[in-house]
């Protein structure tokens, strides 16, 4: 591929520009960019209608080269694009085409809930719904990234269509998870309806991923930079300018949990019944209580009682910039309820520090983008911190509570679709431990750190302390052989009887890591933390945690 002028600041900065401006057609554009607009230099463009087309072509067939569904992403773009070269109409093609694939699965996905018969399907249809909103929301969030792009900011840029384009891949999975176990023909159905929009996802994941290393082998000047935040302050900035003597108070919230952007909610010590959800709009919102022991909010909605698994969350976060101190989520269903979510969350850069999350199968919905989670407590059986996030928890004690007879406990169920996604769960200098009703029969109901949800499931351990709960071969299947030889788990500098490594699973997936790839799982740079997290005020370690 051929790349533009070295000379010329202003296509620098085009390359730069068109790297941030897509999500679905990133790549696409970039290699229109670089592989055509660069030769133009020297030679003519073709005028003509026929040249203007057969320029299109190459273009298109050039950029869907690198994607797993080509024929997709050349039918698709051939459609939309008309004649244009024009990176910047191809961007608004390819957003055209995948939004309104998207929308096509909702309007359609009304008719699909009148044949709906199971309630646990028609449930399914709903979410569906929402969740597709929340894909949409997604890329067109993306797009607004345009107008203030900096070529310094290059590597934010870049990280943050990575996160939200696996976010849209994760909604378009779930809204299909919630079939499973039903009746009738409404799931493949909807299977069918979005297979066109998750491989234009996928392809669009690809692209972005490949510009990335192409951009940097260019050696473009700028664009690899980071910005970082400054603030030492308790709160966020934008609380109250960041005072410290700031109290952020309930009023600012409705009786149904629904705050104001950029609101603070103050929670007084006692136990609230309810259920809270943020929605994308509630961005920059902090939660606090008076201790995680003291303040809680609790439900106990769960799927043996007829709920989906996305519904039974006590308290839901989808609004950005989230930060939630010194409160407890918890799910009061307890082992016989199965699938009971205590708290969930798709809110990006959200941060919980100090929080006691309780529960007991899928405590926590780590579900998508950056979370960060430090001193805080998490409780529960199976598969209790679950979801595709890129997830850190540090600090952390992880307490493994005693389950239903015969049942064995799972810390990690982490659900990573593609190995393009920058999704995973990391486990960094927190404890696991038993609780004292599950430490008499912990040798009986065995208890592991992990099982793949996912085939790529990615899930690393790293300088914790490991009880002997966890059982010697330190994970277990899903089912058979699924994701044995994909899945990516590791452990790295733990301690504890439970961190013994000898007798582990010899699975292909189960990988060692140098120094130098376990600090690529440190929070600055597995989350961009640095970026993020310091304005917060919380305790932070950016890197590897001294002994």
């Amino acid at each position: 591929m051929a790349s533009s002028n070295d000379g010329s600041n202003a296509g620098k900065k085009k390359f730069a520009i068109i790297g941030v401006s897509s999500i679905i057609l990133v790549a696409m554009v970039v290699a229109v960019a670089v592989g055509i607009g660069g030769s133009q230099g020297d030679s003519k463009p073709e005028s003509s209608p026929k040249g203007q087309i057969s320029t299109t072509s190459k273009s298109i067939k050039a950029i869907c080269q690198p994607t797993d569904y080509r024929e997709t992403c050349e039918e698709s773009l051939s459609k939309a694009a008309g004649n244009t070269t024009d990176p910047s109409k191809l961007v608004q093609a390819g957003f055209k085409v995948t939004i309104e694939a998207l929308q096509n699965a909702i309007n359609r996905s009304t008719t699909l809930k009148e044949l709906a018969k199971d309630p646990m399907a028609s449930q399914a249809l709903d979410n569906c719904r929402e969740l597709m909103d929340d894909a949409i929301a997604e890329l067109e969030h993306s797009f607004d990234l345009i107008e203030s792009f900096q070529a310094s900011q290059f590597d934010e840029y870049v990280n943050n269509l990575k996160v939200w384009l696996s976010a849209t891949i994760t909604y378009q999975r779930t809204c299909l998870d919630g079939f499973e176990n039903t009746t009738g023909s409404a799931g493949e159905k909807m299977k069918e309806l979005l297979m066109a929009s998750s491989q234009l996802t996928s392809n669009g994941l690809a692209m972005v991923d490949g510009v990335t290393s192409i951009l940097k082998d260019l050696n473009i000047p700028g664009l690899t930079s980071r910005r970082l935040l400054e603030a030492d302050d308790e709160f966020p900035s934008w609380i109250n300018g960041g005072k410290k003597d700031a109290t952020p108070q309930r009023d600012s919230c409705n009786n149904q949990g629904r705050c104001d952007c950029g609101s603070g909610w103050k929670r007084s010590e006692g136990v609230y019944k309810e259920h809270v959800s943020l929605s994308r709009s509630d961005t920059h919102v902090l939660m606090i209580g008076d201790g995680p022991t003291k303040t809680k909010i609790t439900g106990n909605l769960n799927f043996a009682n007829g709920v989906q698994t996305f519904k039974t969350a006590t308290v839901s976060i989808s609004g950005d910039h989230f930060m939630a101190k010194d409160i407890g989520f918890e799910n009061s269903a307890g082992a016989i309820g199965h699938q009971a979510v205590a708290l969930r969350v798709q809110a990006d850069m959200s941060v919980f520090y100090n929080c006691q999350i309780d529960g007991y199968q899928d405590t926590l919905y780590a579900h998508t983008k950056r979370q960060f989670y430090r001193d805080c407590t998490i409780t529960g059986t199976i598969d209790f911190i679950f979801g595709d996030a890129i997830a850190l928890f540090q600090n952390c004690k992880l307490v493994v509570r005693k389950p239903l007879e015969n049942q064995q406990c799972i810390v990690t169920a982490q659900g990573r679709n593609e190995t393009r996604e920058p999704t995973g769960f990391v486990i960094q200098n927190c404890t696991i431990t038993a609780d004292p009703q599950y430490f008499p029969v912990r040798l009986q109901n065995k208890a592991y750190l992990g099982r793949p949800w996912r085939e790529l499931s990615r899930t690393i351990v790293m300088q914790s302390h490991i009880d002997d709960l966890i059982a010697p071969e330190g994970w277990l299947p899903w089912m058979g052989n699924f994701g044995l030889n994909t899945l990516f788990y590791s452990e790295y500098g733990n301690k504890g009887e439970g961190a013994v490594e000898t007798n582990r699973v010899k699975w292909a997936g189960i990988k060692k890591l140098t120094p130098e790839a376990a600090d690529g799982y440190t929070a600055a740079k597995f989350l961009q933390g640095d970026e993020w997290i310091p304005q917060t005020g919380v305790p932070y370690t950016a890197g590897m945690i001294s002994a």
